[in-house]
């Protein structure tokens, strides 16, 4: 009893935190018929209570039929806390050992994934308020560390520490120095390879200054530098 009242308290939360996360969110009506990645959460609470029961066959039934229903498939045994928010959603896998915190927020065409046919942990572990950009895969047994952002498209095969933010293929960690940013500004999210490429023309530019301007002249003559060698 005591599961399902947790798995009642998890599901009010995820309803709650969508409307701090969306702007688009207008009202209660709106976000329980329209919005796939709450729908898919709750299928994955009630899925995952069964799975705790023990009882076969039917979690797996529930994941399917959510996954058929809103693109978005997350394995029954997968563990995750409260206030996770899917948006939009499609195309969303969560595999069966991954473990997500609390505070997580998801967009479209994520995978948290495994690498191969191995047993065990194979899964992704996230850490509390983590961002995980569209179309990022976080493939393998790593853990992600409170406050990270993805940003979109990434490809992370390792582990990642806390308070920063990954971005590239593969995922590259560039630290924000403590600088808390919002989790909603995709803008903010730095670019490691535009800033190289920024400081390779700053540099041509100044090698083309220096090939263009008049050369120096010398300070000695050509015979005072013969004397000075004894020729």
């Amino acid at each position: 009893m005591t599961s399902f009242r947790q798995m009642l308290a998890s599901l009010k939360a995820d309803v709650r935190i969508i409307f701090e996360k969306d702007p688009a969110a207008k009202g209660l009506v709106e976000v329980v018929l329209f919005y796939p990645g709450l729908h898919a959460v709750l299928a994955y609470r009630l899925a995952h209570w069964l799975h705790k029961q023990n009882i076969p066959v039917l979690p797996r039934l529930v994941a399917f039929l959510a996954r058929f229903a809103t693109g978005i498939e997350i394995h029954p045994a997968a563990l995750i806390g409260k206030n996770f928010f899917i948006d939009h959603g499609m195309g969303v896998v969560i595999g069966e050992t991954a473990i997500i915190g609390d505070n997580v927020l998801m967009y479209q065409g994520v995978t948290l994934g495994g690498t191969g046919k191995q047993l065990g942990k194979r899964h992704p572990t996230l850490g509390d308020n983590v961002v995980v950009g569209a179309g990022a895969q976080v493939l393998g047994n790593i853990e992600i560390g409170n406050n990270v952002r993805i940003g979109a498209g990434s490809v992370v095969l390792h582990t990642v520490p806390s308070d920063c933010t990954v971005v590239g293929v593969p995922g590259r960690v560039v630290y924000q120095g403590g600088k808390r940013l919002d989790p909603l500004a995709h803008s903010q999210v730095p670019d490691p390879v535009a800033d190289v490429i920024r400081d390779l023309i700053q540099r041509v530019d100044e090698l083309e200054q220096r090939l263009a301007s008049p050369p120096r002249p010398l300070s000695r003559t050509t015979d005072e530098y013969r004397n000075g060698l004894g020729i």
